[in-house]
């Protein structure tokens, strides 16, 4: 069994952007109370206690948008100096770091991830939803300001959606030339928004590589990142080019992660809810800690099945959760 090591911990279901591929135009969330959401207090000793303990040394924190959370910089830095706590990133939209990225990385963040799916103000302000508010010059400084204050190598997620963004894959690859950014391809996934990945569907990762190959050249990077990610590099460049192919090459055998949702449900698989574990509801009901670890320990043997065996689940028909509800 590959060894799973790797916890995503979304912190909120909310988010400031509606990006198309996530969220449907026009559908109504329900979000979440304060009270629903694992506490902070909650996490850390699920941390401390439960993960860290079974073998668990890196820690991705998400959302939902995870800087709207309040008190979320002092979070970040009792993450950081917990013993054992080896690697801890952060996956944000970005349009929050202009204030927050010094503040973060002094409380001991040192990698961040940050979605950026077009360099063209129109096109990206379409693909979030912004509500007839452009939000792109604002996203691109809290890039900026992430990549001054020592975020490096800084890592861009796009995800590409045939007919919207991939006339800029070219432009998109080209930022990795002269800085030292790790730009990762995402294919576009049917969660959230299943309408629009059956009219747009989605772009295998050959042949994105195809295209940059063909522009600039394409070599193997020695680089190798947490995730499923195949990593290349333009010759000559600072950064990366990853490619994450999660719809046309599956990468199940290779995956060392799993997921805990803002409201404490800790589950296996991205598209799978087979045997997921309420661990709010266990720590609240008094559940010993030795025998949250046990069923922590269980799920871990239970997901090598369920990554292989039901694949499919989630990718067809209707979905229960959007991607801010299962933390990206």
């Amino acid at each position: 069994m590959n060894k799973i090591d790797y916890l995503r911990i979304s912190l909120i279901d909310r988010c400031n952007f509606r990006c198309n591929y996530c969220v449907p135009e026009g559908e109504k969330l329900d979000y979440l109370l304060q009270q629903e959401l694992l506490n902070y207090q909650e996490l850390l000793t699920l941390l401390e206690k439960v993960f860290i303990p079974i073998g668990f040394t890196k820690f991705r924190l998400t959302g939902g948008e995870p800087l709207l959370r309040p008190g979320i910089v002092d979070f970040v830095g009792e993450v950081a100096s917990l013993s054992g706590c080896d690697d801890l990133a952060m996956t944000t939209n970005g349009f929050l770091l202009n204030k927050l990225a010094k503040p973060l990385y002094d409380a001991g963040l040192r990698r961040i991830n940050i979605s950026l799916d077009s360099l063209n103000p129109e096109i990206f302000d379409k693909m979030i939803g912004n509500g007839g508010k452009s939000r792109w010059e604002q996203t691109w400084q809290g890039i900026q300001a992430a990549y001054e204050v020592g975020f490096n190598p800084l890592k861009l997620n796009v995800v590409v959606i045939k007919g919207i963004n991939d006339a800029e894959i070219l432009d998109l690859a080209a930022l990795t030339i002269e800085r030292n950014w790790h730009v990762r391809f995402i294919e576009f996934m049917p969660i959230g928004n299943g309408k629009l990945f059956n009219e747009s569907a989605w772009l295998p990762s050959a042949e994105l590589r195809e295209g940059i190959s063909q522009e600039f050249g394409l070599i193997a990077s020695s680089i190798k990142g947490n995730g499923p990610a195949d990593v290349f590099k333009i010759p000559g460049a600072k950064g990366t080019l990853g490619f994450i192919s999660q719809m046309s090459e599956c990468f199940c055998d290779k995956c060392n992660r799993i997921r805990l949702s803002a409201d404490g449900w800790l589950r296996p698989c991205l598209l799978n809810e087979t045997g997921q574990i309420n661990l709010k509801d266990a720590l609240q009901n008094g559940v010993d800690i030795s025998r949250l670890k046990e069923k922590v320990r269980d799920l871990l043997y239970l997901k090598e099945e369920i990554n292989f065996k039901e694949r499919d689940r989630g990718t067809v028909g209707a979905y229960g959760r959007t991607m801010s509800q299962i933390g990206g």
